[in-house]
Parts: structure tokens; sequence; C-alpha cells
């Protein structure tokens, strides 16, 4: 049996028990995206945005589909989509890639959406935090909707974790659609902490209006094998998107990320920043683009993608892309591979610092970068502390340290 077999299958088995437990919304686009998902199979890394990663073997195992309700931190911003307080019908799906055989697949399977809306002009100080645990006895697929909706003049920062607490093999798909009216502004962070027998693919889909800014915050510090892909629409002018990440790799693990971000109208700005620390035998991979159309004039972009090989052993695939159709434009892009600095190592050991703690130290320097960027204070430290344990080994194999909240 195919990878797809095995997934259409599940469909046709379990699609009148998840309609029951879903709501008109969701059930409304569910079959057409079954449709795609059939239509398309898998994609293979001869599909260009999916050539980092092998999609059909991570789907292979016969996995038991989860159909418990989403929990999270009581909030007065967070709602499950059958309490909606706004008709969400022009929104839910509709910033999605519906061609993207990953998201045909989450918005046919999954049963239950988390709503996160900030009212007009509203400012939410504290930090919205939704806590993604995943439990379960035996191999289980779990699939989660998010649609974050921060109407015009709205401000809110959002905290994704995402955790495993036992140590079962897990398959989870996840898709954000995320609408920011204009003049709003949104600091998102998502943080996976998890285990080498889980496999992930998040979805992350922004539309900003005019005068909004964003900032995402893609943070991967323990997993399996992880597929991110982040796509970023700018609809308004003088729109503000920067898009960070750090990932920290080792032993066999595999961490893919993939952004787009598109141009559409004069005037706005992009920064991206990533960067990427492998060790043993894991492989990191970035692609990312810059997509300006013709009449996105004015437009100011930096793309840097920035990676360390901490073994010989460790790859790092990387592909930073311009797509420029406007004249009056100013963007650029970089990408770097490189080792330990040996001139630093040497320095450090003259010192009396030991070869692994002079390591740790240049490791621990190099994400630093990244971690600046957070403004949330609380976070930020809390993070510092996070990446200097995974670097001493320390926060895969502490249950305390990597799975507290």
């Amino acid at each position: 049996m195919t990878s797809e077999q095995q997934y259409i299958e599940l469909y046709n088995e379990a699609s009148e028990v998840i309609k029951a437990k879903s709501c008109p919304v969701m059930n409304a686009v569910r079959d057409e995206a079954f449709a795609t998902f059939r239509s398309k199979g898998f994609p293979t890394k001869k599909v260009e945005r999916y050539k980092y990663t092998d999609v059909p073997s991570a789907f292979a195992p016969n996995y038991g589909i989860s159909l418990s309700p989403i929990t999270v931190k009581a909030s007065p911003y967070i709602y499950n989509i059958k309490e909606a307080p706004i008709d969400v019908t022009p929104y839910y799906n509709n910033v999605a890639d519906k061609e993207d055989a990953i998201t045909a697949l989450n918005t046919a399977l999954v049963h239950d959406a988390l709503l996160i809306y900030v009212p007009k002009n509203e400012r939410v100080e504290a930090p919205i935090v939704v806590d993604n645990w995943l439990r379960g006895n035996a191999a289980t697929m779990m699939n989660r909707r998010m649609l974050a909706i921060l109407e015009q003049g709205a401000e809110a920062t959002v905290i994704i974790n995402d955790h495993a607490a036992d140590k079962q093999q897990f398959l989870t798909t996840q898709v954000m659609e995320i609408v920011c009216h204009d003049n709003s502004r949104l600091d998102i962070y998502e943080i996976e902490e998890t285990t080498p027998l889980c496999s992930h693919f998040s979805n992350v889909y922004i539309r900003e209006g005019r005068d909004c800014s964003v900032k995402h915050n893609n943070i991967t510090l323990f997993n399996g094998m992880t597929r991110n892909l982040c796509d970023v629409y700018l609809t308004g002018e003088n729109a503000e998107i920067t898009l960070n990440g750090c990932a920290i790799g080792s032993g066999n693990q595999h961490i893919d990320n993939n952004t787009l971000i598109h141009h559409q109208v004069p005037n706005c700005h992009s920064t991206e920043l990533y960067k990427y620390v492998v060790d043993d035998n894991s492989v990191g991979a970035f692609a990312g683009k810059i997509l300006v159309d013709k009449d996105a004039q004015h437009t100011t972009s930096q793309e840097t993608n920035a990676n360390l090989c901490a073994s010989s052993n460790a790859r790092m695939f990387t592909q930073p892309m311009l797509e420029i159709y406007a004249d009056d434009v100013k963007c650029a892009h970089g990408s770097t591979v490189g080792v330990m600095d040996e001139t630093a190592l040497f320095y450090m050991r003259q010192r009396g610092i030991s070869e692994d703690e002079a390591r740790t130290l240049l490791k621990n320097a190099f994400m630093g970068q990244v971690i600046d960027q957070i403004k949330y204070e609380p976070l930020r430290q809390k993070l510092y502390v996070k990446v200097e344990k995974r670097f001493r080994g320390e926060l895969d194999k502490c249950e305390d340290c990597r799975l507290c909240k």
C-alpha cells in the first residue's frame, strides 16, 4: 500500500466521524481538500519546494488518527472555532495554499480548530500562549489547525510551544492562517521541543494589510524530522515582515525550513535571518524566496542564511532566491556554510578553556544573533538558557528542562 492510499482509506473510513465532531465552516471545504490531496498525492523530492525532505517516507507508518479536542490556556482572545465571535468563513482556508498537498491533507483530516481573535484597536499586553502537547500510547497522527485574525490597529504577541510528553512515535500536521488587517502588529513565536520519534509538518500563511508589522520567529531546539513552511503575502502598502529562525540539529535529526515572501504592492519591507548549527549526522535545509511583483516598486528586502557545520558528517543545504519583476527596488540575499573557527578555538584553549567548552561557547554565540531579535524579554532570557543547555547536551536528557512551560 502506498503512503497516499493509506491516508485515502483513512479519510474514507473516518470522514463521517470527523465531520460529526467538527463544524460547518470546516466541513464545507473538507471534501474539496481531500480531492486535491487524492489527485496530487504526497510531494516527492522532484517538487521544488519539497526537494530536501522525503515526505512519503515520513507519512509511511500506520499512524492512528487522534480526535482529541484542542486544549489551551485560558485567554479572552482564544476561542474554539465552533464558538467564534465573528464569521470566519471569509478567512478559513482562504489564506492557505489550497494546492499544497500537506495543507490539503490537514484540511481534510482536522476536526477541530483554534481561533485567535483580537478586536479593532485592542492591544494585548500579555502573550497569548498555545501549548501543543503530544501524548499517546501508540504511533499517533495529530492534525492541528489555527486561525489568527487581528483587526485594524490591533496588537498581540503569540507563543506556540510544541512539546512531546511521551517517547512515542508521533506525526503532526499543523496549518496556521494569519490575517493582519491595516495598521496591526503581531509578534509570533513557534518553538519546537519534541523527540527524535516525532515527524512535524508546519505550514504558516500570513496575509498583511496596509501599515502592518509582523515578526515571525521559528525556533527548533529539539526534534526528529521537521519541515516548516512560511508564506507571507504583503497586500497593503508600507507593510513590514521579519522572519527569524534558528535550528539546532544533532544525531540523525532533519530540519527543513522553506519560506516565501511575496511583495504584491509598493513600499513594503522584508527582513529574513535564519541560522543553523548542525552536528553529528544531522541534516539542515533552508530555501527562501523573495518574490517582487511588477507593481511592487520601492520594495526593500534583505535575506540572510548563515550555517555552521559542527561535524564532518553534518549536511546543510541552502537556497536563497530573488525573483524580481519591478525595476526600482533594493533587494539582497546571502548565504554562508562554514565550520568552527580554528583560530578562535586556539585562542580560547590558550586561555585555559577546554575544547568542548570552547566549541559550546562559539555555537552559543553564533545563535545569539537570532535570540537577540526576540522582543519579549522573559522568552528571550529563557531561550538563552535553553539554547546553551541544548549545546551542552542537557536539554534532550532532562525532562524538567525540555518539557517545562
